[in-house]
């Protein structure tokens, strides 16, 4: 492998279903994205943006890191710590077999070519990379050959100025650059499914706010603290976004609706709620406001009250998880880091009524309301406070 140069090669996907103008900008919004989260990570790695692909190069013993990190980043698709080499199939062929140096003994392989650019750029196809590399690295190893089920791949992406050979690939979330799709306040409580929601948004290329309601006594240090948790796990995949939990004491007017409200309680809440991220919505110029909320999964999530609750404000209200069962919630969250931190019962449980109503009218979730209650929830808002991960006792 003489002259190889150890190096990340970073794949994108829909971004590169968009015009040329469009595809550019999103481009240069993902290379610093990657930029920012490796930095973040204390790697020193550079990032070039191509119009196919990122290269990320650095210290060799960095990319396996730079690899990792850049998969947990919005818009990326996979991510390779690879070799380079000239993109001729003799160079191939020797930097596969230098790769495949390593391979264990009892493992099968399979080669995978990929050769891009004008029909005429090599003189050699993709099938042929397969072929040949393929016997090449058998010759040198001790595996065996298995096409449809192999331990481990060898992959080779030919281009018009480099190839590059890799056996690791980390699969990234896909979706498109955060910071490419507007603004979005999202209610955060800590529990499972608001960090799951939060996430799919970032991952959509949405800046989130993230907004906790303190419940007062019905919610309390430990609930706050794991929002700021779980909030910090998805500011280390977006960390030159604002992240930092915005905070507003809900307490108040959760005491007025728990004193005042019977069935129609958790509407009541969930209105209240919608009314103060509409506050920070305005103040953040934000577009929507979100919500961890899944049709049927609790009783103010049945369709008749999500209706009541969305009335409350102008702007949209987006649900990611609308039509998510709970076990793929709490399989993104295992994924995210966030579930170990959000298995504590939430505040809400202990607001919620005995015989809560599932399908309530507007007018009569109002009639039940303090006038003011929503007056109140605005005010409230007016003095929302910033926590820094980390810091659960600002």
């Amino acid at each position: 492998m003489s002259g190889a140069t150890d190096v990340v090669v970073v794949g994108y996907g829909e971004i590169g279903t968009k015009s040329a103008a469009v595809r550019s900008k999103l481009l240069d919004r993902l290379a610093s994205n990657v930029e920012s989260v490796v930095a973040d990570r204390g790697l020193d790695v550079a990032v070039d943006a191509t119009w196919a692909r990122l290269y990320l190069t650095g210290p060799a013993a960095q990319l396996d890191s730079a690899a990792r990190a850049t998969a947990e980043v919005p818009g990326v698709v996979w991510a390779r710590p690879a070799r380079r080499c000239e993109p001729t199939l003799d160079a191939i062929v020797e930097t596969l077999v230098g790769v495949a140096a390593d391979h264990p003994e009892d493992d099968t392989f399979a080669v995978r070519g990929e050769r891009a650019g004008p029909a005429d750029a090599h003189p050699f196809s993709s099938s042929e990379i397969e072929r040949v590399g393929g016997r090449a690295v058998l010759d040198a190893v001790a595996g065996t050959v298995d096409l449809d089920a192999p331990d481990r791949v060898y992959r080779v992406e030919c281009r018009e100025e480099w190839a590059h050979v890799s056996h690791v690939s980390y699969d990234g979330p896909g979706g498109l650059p955060v910071g490419s799709q507007g603004t979005v306040v999202a209610l955060v409580s800590g529990g499972i499914d608001s960090p799951v929601a939060a996430w799919q948004l970032l991952r959509r290329g949405c800046r989130v706010v993230p907004l906790y309601v303190d419940l007062g006594a019905y919610g309390g240090a430990d609930h706050r603290a794991r929002a700021v948790e779980t909030v910090d796990r998805l500011r280390r995949r977006a960390p030159n976004v604002d992240l930092r939990l915005r905070v507003v004491d809900g307490g108040p007017v959760v005491e007025r609706i728990v004193d005042h409200v019977g069935d129609t309680r958790m509407l009541s809440l969930r209105r209240a709620m919608l009314r103060m991220a509409a506050v920070v919505a305005a103040d953040e110029g934000a577009d929507a406001i979100a919500t961890g909320e899944a049709l049927g999964q609790k009783s103010s999530q049945t369709g008749p009250n999500l209706a009541v609750t969305d009335a409350t404000v102008d702007l949209p209200v987006h649900r990611p998880l609308l039509t998510w069962d709970k076990t793929d919630i709490v399989d993104c969250a295992r994924d995210l880091g966030t579930f170990d931190d959000a298995t504590l019962p939430v505040g809400c449980e202990r607001i919620a009524p005995t015989h809560p109503e599932t399908a309530a009218t507007r007018a009569a979730v109002v009639a039940v309301e303090p006038d003011d209650l929503l007056e109140q929830a605005v005010a409230v808002a007016r003095n929302v406070r910033i926590v820094d991960p980390g810091s659960v006792t600002d």
